[in-house]
């Protein structure tokens, strides 16, 4: 099971699809990633020779933020919203979706369970 940037991916998948299991590389980034390391897509991450696993993290913490620094600077940039108190930031305070969407209906990932109110008469 390879280790790159503190994550263990899994063996058995593409190494393409299985450095998506890192925070901040999605499938394009991904690719871009095995091109400039010079590593085959198709290869399985078992078959992963210590070399080709030491080009692909060099270019990863060369090149791309990811995992916990990442995390860190996304956590600021909530913080910094929420501080100056600009809309983008009483929505993540309340809980609300905070890109436009509606709420009246639907944003229960955002709102969480509904609770039902008390039957009318």
């Amino acid at each position: 099971m390879p280790r790159i940037v503190g994550v263990d991916l899994p063996k058995n998948k593409r190494i393409e699809t299985a450095l998506t299991y890192i925070f901040g590389i999605g499938p394009a980034r991904s690719v871009e990633i095995l091109k400039k390391s010079e590593v085959e897509p198709s290869v399985r991450a078992k078959d992963l020779s210590e070399e080709e696993v030491a080009r692909i993290s060099g270019v990863i913490q060369k090149e791309y933020r990811v995992e916990g620094d990442l995390r860190r600077e996304v956590t600021q940039n909530i913080k910094r919203l929420t501080g100056i108190g600009c809309y983008r930031g009483l929505r993540h305070r309340r809980g609300l979706p905070t890109r436009g969407q509606r709420t009246h209906t639907n944003a229960r990932t955002r709102k969480g369970p509904g609770r039902s109110v008390g039957g009318k008469r």
